[in-house]
């Protein structure tokens, strides 16, 4: 026995803490671990790294998160978009191709199909990342979102277009 490794595999280390923009930005989010990349009114996109708080029992990725992160992107990229109006997703369609596993990073991408006054078009993918060459491996879901996009801002929610200011790439 004297000639065996002793060495152990060490667990996993959970994700870093996201950056505070994303608590700023959007609260569930930033509770499931969820990075905010980039924000304008022609892209958002981020990172997740899967955990056990945002997966289904099978300790797959739930797909009730894929479906709040496409809405919740959607609506950051058409609250930029606007002008910095007040927005309200009125329809999501969703489309799960594959599944993500605990430990999985997933790269999540939005983009505007169609912009008008009244109501935006996005387009949001999941991909599964390969973290080796940071490349998009594996598509896990699709979504189109709809944005009602031309309401007034309520004085309630001023500090919340402040933040968007702060971090949109106009």
């Amino acid at each position: 026995m004297s000639g065996e490794s002793t060495s152990r595999i060490s667990p996993p280390q959970p994700p870093p803490p996201p950056p505070p923009n994303t608590a700023e930005l959007d609260a569930p989010l930033h509770n499931m671990g969820f990075q905010i990349d980039v924000l304008s009114a022609l892209e958002v996109n981020g990172y997740l790294r899967v955990t056990e708080s945002c997966c289904q029992p099978f300790k797959r990725l739930h797909g009730g998160v894929s479906a709040l992160i496409a809405e919740a992107l959607a609506s950051m990229g058409a609250q930029v978009a606007s002008g910095f109006r007040r927005v309200a997703g009125v329809h999501l369609s969703i489309n799960h191709h594959r599944s993500a596993a605990v430990g999985d990073l997933v790269f999540a991408r939005g983009t505007p199909v169609e912009a008008s006054k009244a109501l935006q078009v996005w387009e949001v993918s999941l991909w599964k990342m390969n973290e080796l060459t940071v490349k998009k491996e594996v598509l896990l879901s699709t979504s189109k979102v709809v944005i009602l996009s031309n309401m007034n801002v309520p004085e309630i929610a001023k500090n919340a277009v402040s933040a968007f200011r702060k971090y949109a790439k106009l």
